[in-house]
């Protein structure tokens, strides 16, 4: 349970207030964090009276210019290898763009999460430098001595621009620029991937102006939630400056999509709308598609990537929903997982693009570090995420021996290893997190920053309270807490119906109108209580207006939260015709979203294409738990029509001859490219059943699968006489799945819906 703090009255000097003016608190905040001067204040709200560290002051500046710069005057062909989150994708759009300015010849790569995973895959460097005279990486390759190493000795020379933490060695290169490699407490230290190929390029460029390149500084900063101090705060402040007047058609068309209006852009833009659509696709799909968007400007090829963008954005809402829905009920069944100072789970099917997020989220939930895996033929990969206290790649760092591979910062990692030492991993880590954090770590904490009465909150504090901004990681927003507090109203935001917009009240009641970002419903409380919030300016319906934002509530003496029933049924599961009940429904409200599955012709969605709906429409009875859940979560409905329609496929063999036919289907129409979620959503099956009948298939007939990522298949065919008998253990394991499916969908056949 999270612990509410009063923050402890620090003495305001005299001088600070006089030098701020404005409202009290903040100056306030400035002296609680440290910032007791003038000029020290000066520096932090104000870009132009900070003085940056000269780019220089990286070790190996000067001599990767020096290997820059002869490249570009013997027109060398330049290769820039990045990463395939928002930080790699931006610092990979970043070096491409300045580096052909500057008149390079370049090309670049961004590796694809799922066959290359993290860093230089040295088969694909092998594919891919061909006749380079200069490997440039960018938020990567520290740690790549192996890949590094066999460059060089390919007779190219090597760059390396790197931000995460530093390994026992150098990797071999004419040059490593790593932030990490100056003192604590450098000005430059906290910079990202994308901060530190900025800093090449400006020192590169010899004074030449950079502002055009600090926009996607500020995506990238804000997208791999840097530490906003010193040069970072003041790329941060410079960037969202650029970033409002941004030039690149494809970041745009991306505000337009989303009805971002870039004169108003703040860094809560970033963080949860820019951010989330840029790492879908190297989540999901492809992270080049993301430099491409970042760095073209074909008005065609822009559209239809901001189009896949947001598809892969609603694929991985649901995606998220479902691996956190799945861990839960682990967590559920058994409780002694949360008896660990780090909790670690795993299952078969998860997928691993979504891992970071839901691990983040139970982090934050449990209020310790979270490990999530995701198994795949004896193997296991996933991702961690930390809490304050607790550095968790240094805690890897101690069960080195049972990982195949690890890699991160402080607070995030990713790692793989063999999934037979997941138990031992759960022991050593829990072991090494009570080392860092104490037997008896400290519950969560809430700090509260000031109390206010509501009818002190308005569109003047709030401007006045924006000064401190841009806000984030070492520099959050104020927590301000209201006291006495009643809910009056409440309806759902926005058209994806994600967030909440309240309506509360006082004892004088005064009202105030409050947002919940990706709020709950059934944890609002009944009664009186104190509600902690921060405050931002916002334009609203064309007026400015000062936006509470909910933080949490909590409940007065006395009082107690309801969990809310969030949904009414419409119980169509007995109509004697329900394809007319349905024609019915849909007059009413055509705008009810028809969830279909299992090869009907009814128009409707699938699972991945489930989107907010005040109607959801149940057509066809859901494969299991976890995929009934994420799919409430998604549309959020006010009211659900039940038609609970059985799929077809009933048995092993008839889901078998269905996979199998749509393989065949791949190969004539599609190359042979099969995707595993289309066949799930085709069959009304879990993933991990149509995996477990692609297995069976490439024993036991003509066709051969291989795996190319998370969600996609090779189907080829197989020489006459190759096919072997069934798997004993692959066809417990199908009839396993689907009894479990079948007794799943009796049950939600028959049971009462409450909401």
């Amino acid at each position: 349970m999270t612990v509410w703090r009063e923050a402890t009255p620090v003495p305001v000097p005299a001088a600070l207030r006089e030098a701020v003016g404005g409202h009290p608190l903040v100056a306030q905040t400035l002296a609680q964090r440290g910032i007791l001067t003038p000029a020290a204040a000066r520096r932090f709200l104000d870009p132009n009276h900070y003085a940056p560290a000269a780019s220089d002051e990286l070790p190996d500046m000067d001599a990767a210019v020096a290997c820059l710069q002869r490249g570009i005057r013997e027109r060398g062909e330049i290769l820039v290898w990045g990463d395939f989150d928002v930080d790699g994708q931006t610092a990979t759009a970043l070096l491409v763009t300045a580096l052909r300015d500057l008149g390079a010849r370049v090309r670049w790569h961004v590796p694809n999460r799922f066959r290359e995973g993290h860093g230089l895959h040295l088969p694909t460097l092998r594919q891919k430098l061909g006749d380079a005279d200069l490997l440039l990486t960018c938020d990567t390759g520290i740690g790549a001595h192996e890949a590094l190493a066999w460059a060089q000795g390919q007779g190219a020379a090597v760059v390396v621009t790197d931000h995460h933490k530093l390994t026992d060695s150098l990797p071999p290169a004419s040059a490593v620029i790593n932030p990490q490699r100056l003192a604590e407490g450098h000005a430059l230290r906290e910079l990202p991937g994308v901060g530190t190929a900025f800093k090449l390029i400006e020192a590169l460029s010899g004074g030449s102006s950079c502002e055009h390149l600090l926009d996607l500084v500020a995506l990238g900063i804000v997208a791999d939630v840097m530490r906003q101090v010193d040069d970072t705060r003041w790329l941060l402040q410079r960037g969202l400056h650029a970033l409002r007047a941004t030039e690149r058609p494809g970041l745009r068309a991306l505000m337009t999509a989303i009805g971002i209006r870039p004169a108003a852009l703040t860094e809560s833009d970033i963080g949860y709308a820019l951010a989330p659509r840029l790492n879908a696709f190297g989540r999901l799909a492809d992270a080049s598609a993301g430099v491409e968007l970042l760095t073209g400007d074909d008005p065609e090829r822009i559209a239809a990537l901001v189009k896949d963008v947001e598809e892969l954005n609603d694929k991985r809402r649901f995606l998220t929903q479902q691996v956190e829905a799945s861990a839960r009920q682990q967590i559920e069944r058994d409780p002694s997982l949360l008896d660990y100072a780090a909790l670690v789970l795993s299952q078969p099917g998860w997928h691993g693009g979504v891992l970071g997020i839901v691990a983040g989220r139970l982090a934050e939930a449990y209020g310790c570090p979270a490990l999530l895996l995701g198994e795949q033929d004896g193997l296991a990969s996933g991702s961690a995420r930390s809490v304050a206290g607790c550095d968790i790649v240094a805690a890897l760092d101690s069960q080195a021996d049972l990982l195949g591979g690890y890699g991160g910062h402080s607070m995030a990692a990713g790692l793989r290893m063999d999934s037979a030492h997941i138990p031992a991993l759960r022991r050593g880590l829990s072991r090494a997190v009570r080392e860092q954090r104490g037997d008896d770590p400290p519950p969560p904490e809430l700090q509260i920053d000031a109390s206010l009465k509501l009818e002190e909150v308005s569109l003047d504090l709030a401007r006045q309270l924006g000064r401190l901004a841009p806000f984030g990681n070492g520099n959050p927003p104020l927590t301000l807490v209201a006291r006495d507090l009643r809910l009056l109203r409440r309806r759902q935001l926005d058209r994806r119906g994600d967030h909440l917009e309240l309506t509360v009240a006082d004892s004088e009641d005064v009202e105030r109108r409050v947002i919940w970002w990706s709020g709950d419903a059934e944890a609002l409380p009944q009664g009186s209580f104190d509600m902690a919030f921060t405050l931002r300016e916002n334009e609203y319906r064309g007026q400015h207006e000062a936006l509470m934002e909910w933080l949490g509530a909590r409940v007065r003496e006395g009082e107690v939260v309801v969990r809310r029933r969030t949904w009414e049924t419409i119980d169509c599961r007995r109509h004697p015709a329900p394809r007319e009940r349905l024609a019915d429904l849909l007059a009413a409200d055509p705008d009810a979203l028809v969830w279909r599955e299992g090869g009907t012709d009814l128009e409707g969605v699938d699972r991945f294409s489930l989107r907010p709906a005040g109607t959801l429409v149940v057509w066809t009875i859901p494969p299991d738990a976890v995929t009934w859940q994420a799919a409430l979560k998604a549309v959020r409905p006010q009211q659900v029509a039940i038609f609970a329609q059985a799929p077809p496929w009933g048995t092993a063999q008839e889901l078998l001859n269905l996979v199998a036919g749509m393989a065949k289907f791949a190969l004539r129409q599609r190359d042979g490219v099969l995707s595993l979620d289309l066949l799930a959503a085709r069959a009304a099956q879990p993933q991990l059943t149509i995996q477990t009948c692609i297995e069976w298939l490439d024993r036991s007939s003509q066709l051969r699968f291989a795996r190319i990522d998370e969600d996609q298949w090779v189907v080829t065919r197989a020489p006459d006489g190759l096919a072997q008998p069934p798997d004993r253990d692959i066809a417990e394991r199908l009839r396993s799945q689907m009894q479990e499916s079948a007794a799943w969908r009796r049950h939600w056949r028959r049971r009462s819906f409450s909401g």
